[in-house]
């Protein structure tokens, strides 16, 4: 379904008067059959949409809490290929929530960006999150390549945007994301955080001041009352390394993660949205 079912998540999450829950998980952490086992749980606990992490050797934009989990995943045996299967698994198993694989370029290249697209739309991803390619750059190395096969089977390429992008760029990003606007709530890696930035209502209204889709905030997101206080702001909230913290060693790790994501879902219902 692609853009059309985030376009639908997003519109239930505003009739509903709160921010749509997007959990990001590692596939293939620590091993594929827990990591499926996770992803189910996270979608009946709640989540709206879930960021399904391709593992890569060199995750410049993360933090060593998903390093880490990707690192491990990696020494497992994980690889591009194995992800769109999971991906089409989860399908299998009745997972409806919008699902983005995000991942690096230089894997999705190697596998082929126009075979990437194609076998991602037919595995049931809905699209792709690359942080490392900027719009400025999708025409560089064949990557390109990727937003024209997004385009052509329906899929969103969702770009990501800095507290320390100036106007301009918001503009170009905004113009170009297709499904929803990322918006990166700190300078700096994936992380959990004490607390949240204090320009973030500031940023915020930059960003959907030049927005033509929805907005999501992520990095640094780990408490519901976080959560609440971004769903007050934004479309969407975005919350990984804390689950990731949080199933981490657990007896139970979809347990664990099903109640840690059902807290987060019951801080955004009980939020007021002022969006």
């Amino acid at each position: 379904m692609g853009l059309a079912r985030i376009a639908h998540v997003f519109a239930a999450a505003r009739a509903e008067g709160r921010a749509a829950l997007m959990p990001y998980f590692t596939l293939g952490y620590p091993d594929a059959g827990t990591s499926e086992a996770v992803i189910r749980a996270i979608a009946a606990a709640g989540a709206d949409l879930i960021e399904l992490g391709v593992p890569f050797s060199d995750p410049l934009a993360d933090g060593p809490t998903i390093q880490r989990s990707t690192q491990v995943a990696l020494e497992e045996g994980m690889t591009v290929a194995r992800c769109l299967a999971l991906t089409g698994h989860l399908r299998e198993a009745g997972v409806s929530q919008a699902l983005l694989l995000m991942g690096y370029v230089n894997p999705i290249i190697a596998y082929g960006a126009t075979r990437f697209v194609a076998d991602a739309a037919a595995a049931g991803a809905d699209g792709l999150i690359v942080p490392d390619l900027p719009p400025e750059e999708a025409a560089a190395h064949g990557a390109g390549e990727i937003e024209a096969a997004c385009a052509a089977h329906g899929l969103a390429l969702v770009y990501l945007a800095a507290p320390t992008s100036t106007e301009e760029r918001l503009v170009t990003l905004a113009a170009r994301t297709t499904g929803f606007l990322y918006l990166v709530s700190v300078a700096g890696v994936t992380g959990a955080r004490d607390g949240l930035p204090h320009d973030l209502a500031a940023f915020v209204g930059r960003a959907r001041a030049v927005a033509q889709t929805p907005i999501a905030v992520g990095f640094g997101i780990a408490t519901p009352a976080q959560a609440r206080a971004v769903g007050q702001l934004a479309d969407g909230v975005i919350v990984g390394s804390a689950l990731i913290n949080a199933v981490t060693g657990a007896a139970d790790p979809s347990e664990t993660a099903r109640i840690f994501v059902g807290a987060l879902r019951a801080a955004l219902d009980t939020g007021q949205s002022h969006r």
